[in-house]
């Protein structure tokens, strides 16, 4: 994620909506947009890269033909990835906000036409934590980008996601083979500690931006039976 350059274009909202967890803001700014959520920047369109890796980097441990869960639409970046690796067999979106579902359609048809035309995809309105919890099946893939990821939070009920019960219960529902990849604006040992208790195998990637420390990916493997 990177911040709006004060030399570009003066930003124009394009979209507006209060949801129950707050008021979101879409705006463009000169060729990109940006996501405001109660007034606090999310993301934007000018790189994405990290959002990329967050997909390539699970794809790159998963077993062949795997089915994809990816957490959080944001700007479409993650699924873009996913869409254009042969891999998947299936890519799941889980997207809390139907207005954000909405904004890329209108907003960003140069890649939601594609992407979301796909006929492995399939994009749902629901929170990711009960959307696993009710999923019937064992999962190969699941990559997590919620909020700004385990540790600089805006939504602190947001914060759930990330300890480790719900590790341990992304786990199960992974079965032996599966990954889950998380997407993070900065390093959290916290949150590392908690993936290797939960995980064999942890692999963390720095992933460099045009300002500032590099995003994170962190991407788990190997589930460990009964923890906690």
């Amino acid at each position: 994620m990177t911040l709006t350059d004060p030399a570009e274009e003066r930003s124009h909202v394009v979209g507006r909506c209060q949801t129950m967890r707050g008021e979101l803001v879409l705006r463009r700014c000169g060729g990109h947009h940006e996501l405001i959520s109660d007034g606090m920047f999310v993301m934007d369109t000018r790189d994405g890269r990290s959002e990329r890796a967050l997909l390539a980097r699970a794809l790159a441990v998963a077993a062949p033909r795997p089915h994809v869960v990816i957490g959080g639409l944001g700007f479409g970046f993650s699924l873009e990835a996913a869409v254009a690796s042969t891999a998947p067999a299936s890519i799941t979106v889980v997207e809390i906000h139907q207005q954000i579902i909405e904004w890329n359609r209108v907003h960003l048809p140069e890649r939601t036409s594609r992407t979301m035309a796909d006929p492995r995809v399939r994009v749902v309105c629901a929170d990711i934590a009960d959307w696993l919890d009710r999923s019937a099946t064992l999962l190969d893939v699941i990559c997590l980008d919620i909020d700004n990821g385990p540790g600089w939070l805006m939504l602190p009920t947001n914060e759930a996601i990330y300890r480790a019960a719900s590790l341990a219960r992304i786990g199960r529902r992974l079965g032996e083979s599966g990954v889950l990849a998380v997407w993070s604006s900065d390093r959290s040992p916290a949150f590392e500690g908690a993936l290797r208790r939960s995980f064999a195998e942890v692999a963390t990637h720095e992933i460099p931006v045009a300002r500032g420390a590099p995003d994170i990916v962190y991407v788990a493997w190997r589930p460990r039976a009964g923890y906690p």
